[in-house]
C-alpha cells in the first residue's frame, strides 16, 4: 500500500524552496558589501556637512 501524500504541503514546500533559491540570488545580484555601504554613508554624511557649512545666519543656502 502507497503512501498517501498532502499535495498542499508538497506545493507548498516546492514554492518555499524556490523563494529561498531566488532570495539566494538576489543577494548575491544586489547586495552591497559593508565596505559600500559604510562609504555611502560617509560620503551623503559629508555632502550633509558641506550643505550644512553653506548655510548663512538666516538659515538660507548660500548660492555658491
Amino acid at each position: 500500500m502507497s503512501n498517501i501524500v498532502n499535495l498542499n504541503r508538497f506545493r507548498k514546500k516546492k514554492s518555499r524552496t524556490e523563494n529561498e533559491k531566488r532570495a539566494e540570488e538576489n543577494r548575491v545580484k544586489f547586495g552591497r558589501s559593508k565596505i559600500e555601504r559604510e562609504k555611502t554613508k560617509a560620503e551623503r554624511e559629508q555632502a550633509q556637512r558641506r550643505l550644512d557649512g553653506h548655510e548663512t545666519e538666516d538659515g538660507k543656502r548660500d548660492p555658491s
